[in-house]
């Protein structure tokens, strides 16, 4: 039986169960991982990847600087915070905008370079064109999978998510040997051709990154379920957005072999 009190700090309302209840999930959330925050924190990498894109993309038309700056030396400092994030997810919070900086300036470089050659080759415009099809169809894609994931009628078993991993990786693997083999003078350019193979490649490409896609979705929702640490919310964002930029990429290269092929 409790004792009464008159002092009104310690009445009993303040120490309804439920209340403590609400105030310890509350807490919980302060330091759990959640999809909000996760989310929340995805629409801020994507802004500061727009901005820097963007303003890459002025400089450059300003003839600032060269393509191959942002290019290279954003691609290399990109991978390199990559590289750390898989081994120090806690370090996202930091990391996580300053790789969303750096690969937006490297996607912008990239994308005036597919854009000027092919305005050289179709005419001017055809660049503008080519590239604004590729940031619509990538965002298209991402709308439509996330549509479907949230309402269940997309979900990765473990035989699938395996699959997906070991395609993702070999992928992955291709392009490092034939990046490694055309430094030594050998070219393997059927995966890179505007011909049959190398288009239905990049289709296989695209379909495998948007698959990646829902990968990210069931790893946000899962960790999120299980309790995982605050951090985690930025380390999901980041592995969102590393998917978004390769879907752009390869979305891009379908689109200049589609051209090519005409």
């Amino acid at each position: 039986m409790l004792m009464r009190t008159s002092n009104p700090i310690l009445s009993g309302n303040n120490f309804n169960v439920a209340t403590w209840d609400h105030l310890a999930e509350a807490e919980r959330r302060d330091r759990t991982m959640t999809v909000q925050g996760t989310v929340n924190a995805a629409f801020i990498l994507l802004g500061l990847t727009g901005a820097s894109a963007l303003g890459t993309w002025m400089a450059l038309e300003r003839q600032v600087m060269a393509p191959a700056l942002p290019m290279v030396g954003g691609g290399i400092a990109g991978l390199v915070i990559a590289l750390v994030l898989a081994f120090s997810p806690r370090m996202a919070g930091f990391l996580a905008p300053l790789y969303a900086v750096l690969k937006g300036s490297c996607v912008a470089g990239l994308s005036f370079v597919v854009g000027a050659a092919m305005d050289a080759k179709l005419g001017t415009g055809a660049g503008a064109s080519l590239i604004f099809q590729a940031i619509l169809l990538t965002f298209g894609i991402f709308g439509g999978l996330l549509i479907a994931y949230t309402t269940g009628l997309i979900r990765l078993g473990s035989v699938a998510k395996r699959i997906i991993v070991a395609a993702t990786l070999g992928v992955m693997i291709m392009y490092l040997a034939t990046f490694v083999l055309s430094l030594m003078g050998v070219n393997i350019g059927f995966i890179h051709s505007s011909g049959p193979i190398g288009i239905g490649f990049s289709v296989v490409v695209v379909v495998l990154a948007s698959l990646n896609l829902v990968l990210d979705f069931q790893f946000i929702e899962e960790s999120a379920s299980a309790g995982a640490p605050k951090h985690m919310e930025w380390y999901g964002a980041f592995g969102l957005l590393v998917t978004l930029i390769w879907l752009y990429i390869e979305i891009l290269r379908l689109l200049m072999k589609l051209k090519d092929n005409r």
